[in-house]
């Protein structure tokens, strides 16, 4: 913030002025190495001008700045700072961040399961963390001046996104809020509503990327712009997509098949002639990034197994993309971080393989690599001593990872449920990383063709600029029985009501209001074009639609006799005998020569025309009973494939002398029903139907009524909009009072109470809370071993990532039966879900009961690992370790619920110290 020489005098006074205005941030940014850029000096000012502040940018462009400035002024102030992020590996990044800056003694880190000096005043923590700490009314939140919040647009995750919102709404007022966001479209919605929520906050929004993003397609082995142009960059710049790049995607695209064709059988049944096309190989593409100067990259694999595969491929090809004197290094960063390791357990975790691509500059990075191995990976990148790494999209979530260029391999992937396209809010997030600030002078976006991808898709996406901030918080039973033991029903009610959820619920209702509005001022209108009295017209026109649903009604049910009917006299046909088709190409004279009784379906009787076609008929080629009009004697054997056969049948036909019958009318029972009768009589009476304006005067009561019902609609839409989460929430207290975790008590407000299990269930975080709450509650994990307990807790954390066949395998002893009780909890705990129309909880999965259980027994990574594999299991290592953390985490709960004096209290802890050794223990504190 120092002034310039080239700063006018009144541009060096305005400059000196803001100095004198905003101290801290002037001795803030005299210890930072570069000038801060204009959105981060607001967002700071912002900050130390008393307001809350909402900052949105795109990846990496130091928004971050903004957060670390927070800690700065609580430090500054003698207040607390809480750094709030989604994934502990980006809390574990932002610890040694602050550290290396503050020191070790003022800063600390809360996560699911490290603990580190967490009484410092400022610590980082997952933002999980902090909600548990409101709910339990911690001590720890004495003096918290300020809450960082990265990576806020977090609270759009479906599965995750409520804990923001939670946080938001439940800190204390004077609590200054710093939400970091990435660029999202409604920004201002969002700062709209932390103003209603927080009070005074600032919005500051800067889409302008620091470091420029080209973006172009690799075909073949060409690599290609995407845009045409050299001012694709300028502010309102038109985009073209590049004619060569059409041209030439055109051209290939004409001598391969598509992606995933299997080929059309030839002329002559052998396989089509249009050959595959081969994209370059991930050896070949990290090649010629090299070549280009465009290294280091991340190129985006959606499968773990393709990237595990992709770096196979290139140690292989003996690709080597770092020198002598950074091998050496490599190898006492990699000593450093996995010294924790057993070194029983390096050949089972793959490390000399991993040990190996890393001194060649290359790794892969996803969900399923041991922690330590990640970590490490992500060092590394960061220091540029990995120069390729191949990840699935969880690095894009919020690590600080940038590189020089992205690559995607596919423009589709895998959700958990189906293959789906990218969209442009994935793809912006997924290809923000390239370009890192203050080392590239610009960052590069690549996506590999391949036939069927359209550079336009490609350009639609690079262009987008619209993604929607959109809120996923529901009211949880954790949250519910939380809100009731803090602050009663009625306020909970209220505080939902506040809700970011409620609050763009609210805002879609104004639009649908308005039309509303409008629609009634319409309906004035049509009623006031009709002449004479607007009922009686009204009436004239209901009279017109009983007459018509009547007529249609009768139609249905004369449908329906006549099939039946025609479906009882196919039923009764015979071998031989002689029928008449009424219509389509088959009509005319047909000998049966198989019923085709079937005693499921309604028959299908197999037939010979007169013109020799053979074939079944069904009921839907009659439109009435048939009626048989003659028999011919045909052979005890008829080989119906046999031209001759069918020839000697049809001329046997013809000459049989049986004529077809004459066209019958067909008899409707419309003119027979009284019902019907009455109403027409009704209608001819009526005044309405002799007017000469009756034609016009019914088109205008038509167009009030589709009007009059579209209005009807979007009246309850509006209805089940508004108050949506205070009923939701209503839902979960009715189930929650019938399951006895809440109670009325006299205390004469009226208010429901929790019980002792209701006091329980507060302190359980988990997926299945209730659920776990209700197996404690039934003691159906009473007499349970520590081993079998971590078996029996697992299959409420664990998920596998895909159908498996075959039941999941179990430990003996006692641990099918607990299993067996927890199962059919569920299904009685589901039953009621449906019955209050509420979300179910999900079912409980074995897939990990019998690797914990021999883990907790004291059995070997290796033997675990390869047990699981033989019971047909995917567990990766990494998967191992992070489920294993997650079933500790769920026992430690269960812990302090019960506590030790309790036997499953008891078993509990001794179950965590059973787990938490080795892989599973290294690095955590």
């Amino acid at each position: 913030m120092a002034s310039s020489p080239s700063q006018s005098p009144a541009e060096a006074y305005a400059a000196s002025s803001r100095r004198g205005k905003y101290p801290q941030l002037t001795r803030f940014a005299a210890e930072s190495s570069f000038e801060f850029d204009d959105f981060q000096i607001r967002g700071c000012e912002a900050l130390e001008g008393g307001h809350g502040v909402l900052v949105c940018a795109p990846t990496g462009a130091g928004k971050t700045i903004v957060g670390e400035f927070a800690v700065h002024l609580a430090l500054a102030e003698g207040r607390k700072c809480f750094y709030t992020t989604p994934i502990k590996a980006l809390s574990n990044q932002k610890y040694g961040d602050l550290v290396a800056r503050y020191g070790p003694d003022a800063v600390g880190l809360l996560t699911g399961d490290t603990s580190i000096n967490g009484s410092a005043q400022v610590v980082v923590m997952t933002t999980e963390v902090l909600r548990n700490m409101l709910y339990a009314g911690s001590s720890t939140i004495t003096d918290l001046g300020y809450v960082v919040m990265d990576e806020v647009h977090y609270l759009a995750d479906r599965f995750r996104g409520a804990v923001w919102e939670e946080v938001i709404l439940h800190l204390p007022e004077h609590v200054r809020v710093v939400g970091l966001s990435a660029t999202v479209s409604n920004a201002e919605e969002f700062g709209e509503w932390l103003v209603e929520v927080r009070g005074d906050t600032a919005v500051v929004v800067d889409e302008h990327r620091p470091v420029p993003l080209w973006q172009h397609m690799l075909v073949g082995n060409r690599l290609l712009d995407l845009f045409a142009g050299d001012d694709v960059h300028a502010p309102g710049a038109e985009l073209r997509i590049n004619p060569t790049l059409l041209r030439r995607t055109e051209e290939i695209g004409r001598q391969y098949a598509p992606a995933g064709f299997r080929g059309q059988r030839g002329r002559r049944g052998g396989p089509s002639r249009m050959p595959r096309f081969r994209p370059p190989s991930r050896v070949e593409v990290a090649e010629q990034l090299d070549r280009a100067g465009l290294l280091p990259a991340i190129v985006f694999i959606f499968s773990r197994a393709g990237c595990d595969a992709a770096v196979g491929q290139c140690v292989r090809s003996g690709l080597r993309l770092n020198g002598p004197g950074e091998v050496d290094e490599i190898r006492r960063i990699i000593e450093e971080r996995t010294s924790e390791l057993p070194e029983g357990d390096l050949g089972v975790l793959g490390y000399w393989e991993w040990r190996e691509a890393l001194e060649r500059g290359i790794a892969g990075h996803h969900a399923g690599l041991l922690p330590a191995f990640k970590e490490t990976v992500e060092e590394l990148f960061v220091r540029g001593l990995v120069k390729v790494v191949f990840a699935t999209e969880t690095l894009a979530l919020g690590i600080n990872m940038p590189a020089r260029t992205v690559v995607l391999e596919r423009l589709v992937k895998y959700n958990g449920e189906a293959h789906v396209d990218l969209t442009p809010g994935e793809y912006t997030q997924l290809t923000g990383r390239a370009g890192r600030r203050g080392i590239d002078v610009e960052g590069h976006a690549v996506v590999a063709w391949q036939p069927g991808v359209d550079p336009k898709q490609v350009a639609g996406l690079a262009s987008t600029r619209t993604y929607p901030l959109r809120s996923s918080f529901r009211p949880g039973y954790n949250m519910a029985v939380n809100l009731v033991a803090q602050v009663g029903a009625s306020e909970a009610r209220e505080l939902l009501e506040q809700s970011f959820a409620q609050f763009q619920a609210d805002r879609s209702v104004v639009g649908l209001a308005r039309r509303i509005e409008r629609n009634k001022e319409a309906l004035k209108g049509y009623a006031a074009a009709v002449t004479g009295e607007f009922d009686e017209v009204l009436e004239y026109v209901e009279l017109r639609s009983k007459i018509s649903a009547r007529e249609k009604a009768l139609s249905r049910q004369n449908t329906a006799v006549r099939r039946a009917g025609t479906a009882e006299s196919l039923e009764k046909l015979r071998k031989g005998d002689v029928i008449a088709v009424p219509a389509g190409r088959r009509a005319g004279l047909a000998v049966v020569v198989d019923p085709g009784l079937d005693p499921i379906r309604e028959p299908r009787p197999v037939v010979v025309t007169e013109d020799r076609w053979s074939g079944p008929l069904s009921v839907a080629d009659f439109p009435a009973p048939v009626d048989v009009l003659g028999r011919i004697k045909l052979p005890k054997h008829i080989e119906l494939r046999s031209p001759k056969t069918r020839r000697d049948i049809a001329s046997t036909l013809r000459d049989a002398g049986i004529s077809l019958p004459g066209r019958q009318k067909r008899r409707s029972g419309a003119n027979e029903d009284g019902e019907l009768a009455a109403l027409r009589r009704a209608l001819r009476a009526h005044p309405c139907h002799g007017l000469a304006e009756r034609e016009a005067n019914l088109r205008w009561v038509e167009r009030y009524e589709r009007l009059a019902t579209e209005t009807q609609q979007l009246e309850r839409k509006v209805a089940a909009t508004t108050h949506s989460l205070a009923r939701a929430f209503d839902r979960i207290l009715a189930l929650l009072g019938e399951r006895g975790y809440l109670g009325p008590e006299s205390a004469g407000d009226g208010e429901d109470r929790v019980t002792e299990h209701g006091r329980r269930l507060t302190r359980l975080y988990s997926e299945s809370d209730l659920l776990a709450a209700e197996c404690i509650r039934h003691g159906v994990w009473r007499g349970l071993e520590p081993a079998e307990l971590a078996a029996v807790v697992s299959t409420l954390v664990f998920e596998a990532r895909r159908d498996t066949a075959g039941e999941p395998r179990l430990p003996g002893g006692a641990v099918p039966e607990a299993w067996q009780e927890t199962a059919k909890l569920w299904v009685e705990l589901t039953e009621d879900e449906r019955r209050h129309r509420l979300d179910r909880t999900r079912e409980p999965d074995a897939g990990f009961a019998w690797p914990v259980y021999r883990w907790a027994r004291g059995e070997s990574l290796e033997k675990v690992l390869t047990a699981a594999e033989a019971n047909g299991q995917e567990l990766s290592a990494g998967d191992f370790v992070r489920w294993s953390r997650q079933v500790i985490d769920l026992l430690d709960q269960i812990r302090d619920v019960l506590g030790k004096g309790d036997p499953v209290g008891a078993a509990a802890a001794e179950a965590v110290k059973a787990l938490r050794r080795g892989v599973v223990a290294a690095g955590a504190a």
